[in-house]
């Protein structure tokens, strides 16, 4: 094990016990850096060392991502590599271990923000509701499930994530409860929970054939273990079809327009950072161009004189 195998041990330790990333993003961060020691073993000619890594020039980064494109990996994937680079170079500033100035000088590919895209208050109420799935040969309760997990979507603005944490002593009990939710960097928020969401866990609760320790996740899977994200994709992806739905509607989707449909409604934009869990209000803000871009669209739709 070379001394860069080393750090690249410790940081991913650090990560994993001090800054609490997801499994998710530590595998992706891990994988990001084993290619690009990969790279480096050819780019150099053997085994990266840290001395090999503080002696590189922005050059040499710009060839890993050179030969990433040439792999026809897209300009999103290509920055959060390069931001995993800077995050491991940091930690090596940091631990005196490492003096690397190529990474913070090396400018990464520009990729332009995306709108989130929203379902319509109609639809989004639609795929929280049981009857939408009645023709389904599914168990009642499977039904139940997952409509309680999408309104746990739509009405609390929560991630898919952040639903399945859920334990069956943090299910709410009436209209007025608060959620306490766990999000990322495990950074904690209350949320307020609407008298359609408690009816509709309460019906999955009713329903469920298994037995809810307090203790114990809150949506089971049909063989009574934890109930996975996939059975929510793939149930929005049913769902798709039946309601005439777009390919951009996903569990996500409804967080997205959770927040949409509380901004169109005049809520404030601070509350609704704070019900999202969002570290920053720029984060938030995007909503607020989605707003502004139905309106440009309803105006050049109506208005006799739009686009003359």
């Amino acid at each position: 094990m070379t001394d860069f195998d080393t750090l690249r041990r410790d940081w991913l330790a650090h990560l994993a016990n001090e800054r609490r990333l997801s499994p998710k993003t530590l595998e992706a961060y891990g994988r990001d850096l084993g290619q690009f020691s990969a790279f480096l073993e050819g780019h150099l000619g053997g085994p990266a060392s840290l001395a090999d890594i503080a002696a590189l020039k922005p050059f040499d980064l710009r060839a890993f991502l050179g030969q990433r494109r040439r792999e026809n990996v897209g300009n999103r994937t290509l920055m959060r590599q390069l931001a995993s680079l800077r995050s491991f170079a940091r930690f090596g500033e940091r631990t005196g271990k490492l003096k690397a100035a190529a990474f913070a000088a090396t400018r990464g590919p520009r990729i332009g923000k995306s709108l989130p895209r929203p379902l319509d208050a109609r639809a989004a109420k639609a795929v929280t509701q049981v009857d939408i799935r009645a023709g389904e040969e599914r168990e009642a309760w499977v039904l139940a499930r997952d409509a309680a997990v999408l309104a746990l979507l739509y009405g609390c603005g929560l991630r898919i994530s952040e639903a399945l944490s859920l334990t069956r002593a943090q299910a709410p009990t009436s209209a007025g409860d608060t959620l306490t939710v766990i999000g990322k960097g495990q950074k904690t928020r209350m949320v307020p929970v609407l008298p359609a969401v408690v009816t509709a866990i309460a019906e999955y609760i009713a329903l469920c054939p298994w037995r809810l320790p307090p203790d114990g996740p809150l949506f089971l899977g049909v063989k009574g273990g934890p109930l996975s994200p996939r059975i929510i994709q793939l149930a929005v992806e049913g769902l798709r079809g039946a309601l005439g739905l777009p390919s951009s509607a996903t569990p996500h989707s409804l967080r997205h327009s959770f927040a949409t449909h509380l901004l169109g409604r005049g809520g404030d934009l601070r509350a609704i950072q704070e019900l999202l869990g969002h570290a920053s209000l720029s984060t938030t803000q995007i909503y607020t161009r989605i707003d502004s871009t139905r309106l440009m669209a309803a105006y050049d739709a109506a208005h006799p004189r739009a686009g003359r």
